[in-house]
């Protein structure tokens, strides 16, 4: 039990205020899961020049409070999107509302004219949910679970066990009731990551997240993680009703990952390029596709020089009978490949 105490204690020790002094829209989790937060602004609601702001996305681990918008909010209307960390196992969580709103995957800012436009290239819509924030100049939101968790405390604990779980630890349940056999298999799991001491929640959960994403499995569509110290940019090449198209770029930030199709994957390979920004390709093969060096939605992959277009070699990956096939890149290459069965 003193195992089981000590984990505990280190869990608690990061744990974030809720209220923060500082004006601002903070969101806080109080689920078990790690989410990736987006938050739309909307200015000049209701007239013929109303425009729309959206971001994303910011990581919230369990337990956790992060500030989404700093400052003092003002008149506008505030929306917020939540989808659980790709890492987990399982089909994925979201928490939003009704009102839809253009997206990307990685770090993004999108600003349109007005609600519903449609979305730009390598952009998707996810439904939003309003914020009611009583005309104060700060709010705090906190995404529940359910069943509901009584606390932040209880959330970064259930969270451990969830995250342990997906790394193939025998744990029980996804609860905040502590066990010894959570308490041994987080010990086993810092001493793995060669954790010291003074080494509290921040970097636990980033560890957890990163070794649960190499071997779970992966969501449904084409998602590609960057596995590199540096920013990485990533196009496609797919066959869509008999025609090649390519697409890109698709950034990916040191650590992250990009959900290139968000959508269950209909053909039977999808062709992949990633390279550093401006740089070397880390990802290339002999099937040549168009591309552009800003974003680009091709259609045909012939003539790619005589239509205006360069030509780039792209590897293919397999997805014959996947619904979901998620693959990791680092500083050689492709390192890994994980699919997921229709």
């Amino acid at each position: 039990m003193r195992i089981w105490l000590a984990a505990v204690a280190a869990l608690a020790a990061n744990l974030a205020a809720v209220s923060p002094a500082e004006a601002a829209l903070k969101l806080c989790n109080r689920t078990s899961y790690i989410l990736y937060a987006a938050t739309a602004t909307v200015a000049n609601s209701g007239t013929t020049t109303a425009t729309t702001t959206t971001k994303g996305w910011t990581r919230v681990a369990p337990g956790e409070c992060e500030t989404v918008l700093p400052g003092k909010l003002r008149t506008q209307s505030y929306l917020v999107y939540a989808r659980s960390a790709l890492a987990t196992s399982g089909p994925s969580r979201a928490w939003g509302g009704d009102i839809p709103f253009c997206v990307r995957d990685g770090a993004f800012t999108l600003s349109q004219k007005a609600v519903g436009t449609a979305c730009a290239t390598n952009a998707f819509s996810v439904p939003f949910a309003t914020l009611d924030t009583h005309g104060r100049p700060d709010w705090t939101m906190t995404f529940d679970d359910n069943p509901r968790l009584n606390s932040l405390e209880a959330a970064q604990l259930a969270g451990a066990k969830r995250l342990l779980k997906d790394n193939g630890y025998a744990i029980a349940a996804i609860d905040a009731k502590p066990d010894k056999t959570t308490g041994d298999a987080l010990a086993d799991f810092r001493k793995k990551m060669k954790f010291a001491d003074r080494d509290g929640n921040d970097k636990l959960f980033v560890a957890l997240e990163k070794e649960a994403a190499k071997h779970g499995a992966p969501p449904e569509g084409f998602t590609v993680c960057n596995d590199t110290k540096s920013d990485l940019i990533a196009a496609l090449g797919e066959n869509a009703s008999g025609d090649a198209v390519s697409r890109g770029w698709w950034r990916m930030a040191a650590g992250g990952c990009a959900r290139a199709i968000t959508t269950p994957l209909k053909n039977d390979a999808i062709w992949l390029s990633v390279q550093k920004p401006g740089g070397a390709a880390l990802v290339t093969g002999p099937d040549q596709f168009c591309v552009t060096p800003q974003e680009f939605e091709i259609k045909g992959r012939e003539n790619c020089p005589a239509r205006g277009y360069a030509s780039s070699g792209f590897a293919r990956i397999a997805a014959r009978g996947k619904s979901g096939v998620l693959v990791h890149v680092d500083a050689k290459g492709l390192t890994s490949q994980a699919e997921m069965s229709k």
